[in-house]
């Protein structure tokens, strides 16, 4: 999403008569590393270079729409990493983040004035693209920028993961759980497009937190759970007699822990040879449809039903993608982080390979000496919160050529 300066704001601007804010060096250095590690997650498993056009309708990819080239108004575009980089440079763009089944729209008809320089044979409109108002900056039911300047509460924004709008959490019908409680969401919108997970909800679902209404003044959060009464007026308002013994065995059966996990994509699974359908065992028993979002922990999708009727109805709602693990956001940020990883060559490694033996020992013998010094020395610094100044560095690096020819003048070489 796209974030701006403060209006009439100048770079290195500060108030009158201010000290300039002062950061230690561990705060610098765990601050770019998680900005690096965030880049690496999102725009990991996209191209920089090369137009994704070519790809067809890309499984998942970080996507962008410019509002120089399509304001409100016009028809709404995407844009993938490469071009917003090599034919948007100086444009306005909005940062959609990621998503699904999407092809480059850049340079197609929906741009009157602009050919894409990386690929300018495209067709005219990508029919199989889905758009929001996101593609024109705005978010949530409430149709609002990102950040927006007129909105003075603090809120997180989070995505759903059938329509991919974003959502302020205080407009979700329900206050979210803490953000580490959950994966995914679907907002209140979807849940009534795939009203068939409301009879998952109660086995998987993460239940939503509420602010006591004594305690609201104080915005104290406490955590729902419905009492035995409640959980008997439902019961009884569904017309539904049920032993318990018989629901909880066969809440231990459906809540099996799953084989998969966040970071390994099972293959999508076509057909279920159990005869048993999930989804009608448990719309057999009681549950309540709520005007609210949901709230789904990690793996949920694995748990769905995937026998022919369900699957049918899968592709009716045109959802089938929630059968899919590898979908989610979290798979995709794993294979970005695991690419860029595998991707990023150490320069010394490189070095040291066109050395021959000697010169490969001393290289490493003078890169671990100064890794230690250097190490110790900032290491101060970090430990008192302080800030290292360039004068500092230069002392150290001064100290330490220093030191490396008074042992360099101490050795004797003699030759036979």
């Amino acid at each position: 999403m796209e974030a701006a300066a403060p209006e009439g704001a100048e770079p290195g601007s500060g108030a009158s008569g201010a000290e300039e804010p002062v950061v230690s060096l561990a705060e610098v250095l765990a601050e770019n590393e998680e900005l690096e590690k965030e880049a690496r997650a999102v725009l990991g498993g996209s191209d920089h270079e090369r137009c994704s056009y070519s790809q067809g309708a890309v499984k998942r990819q970080a996507l962008y729409a410019c509002s120089t080239c399509t304001p409100p108004g016009a028809e709404p575009a995407g844009i993938c990493l490469a071009c917003s980089y090599e034919c948007h440079g100086t444009h306005r763009l909005f940062e959609l983040y990621t998503k699904r089944n999407f092809r480059c729209d850049c340079g197609n008809s929906k741009f009157k004035n602009l050919q894409c320089k990386l690929l300018p044979e495209k067709g005219k409109v990508n029919s199989g693209n889905k758009y929001n108002d996101n593609f024109y900056g705005l978010y949530c039911t409430c149709k609002r920028p990102y950040p927006d300047p007129e909105d003075e509460i603090p809120d997180e924004m989070i995505q759903c993961i059938v329509c991919e709008d974003w959502f302020h959490g205080r407009h979700l019908g329900a206050v979210p759980p803490e953000s580490g409680d959950f994966h995914e969401m679907v907002c209140q919108a979807c849940m009534k497009h795939c009203h068939f997970l409301w009879a998952y909800a109660p086995q998987l679902a993460v239940p939503p937190l509420t602010k006591a209404n004594s305690l609201e003044d104080e915005r104290i959060v406490l955590k729902v759970e419905e009492s035995e009464e409640q959980k008997k007026e439902i019961k009884k308002e569904s017309g539904v007699e049920h032993h318990d013994t018989k629901e909880e065995k066969q809440l231990e059966q459906f809540n099996e822990p799953s084989t998969s996990s966040g970071s390994a994509c099972p293959e999508v699974v076509t057909k279920n040879e159990e005869p048993v359908c999930k989804l009608k065992e448990l719309q057999s028993k009681p549950f309540v449809k709520k005007d609210t979002a949901t709230f789904w922990p990690s793996n949920w999708r694995s748990k769905l039903c995937t026998c022919e009727d369900c699957l049918k109805m899968y592709s009716e709602l045109e959802v089938q993608f929630l059968t899919d693990e590898c979908d989610t956001v979290l798979a995709y940020e794993n294979k970005g982080t695991s690419d860029q990883e595998t991707e990023r060559r150490d320069p010394l490694m490189d070095t040291l390979n066109s050395m021959n033996r000697v010169q490969q020992v001393e290289l490493i013998c003078e890169y671990n000496d100064l890794k230690t010094e250097l190490t110790d020395y900032l290491r101060r610094f970090a430990d008192e919160g302080t800030v290292v100044k360039r004068e500092d560095i230069q002392h150290f690096f001064e100290e330490f050529q220093s030191r490396k020819r008074r042992r360099t003048n101490r050795m004797q070489y003699y030759c036979s």
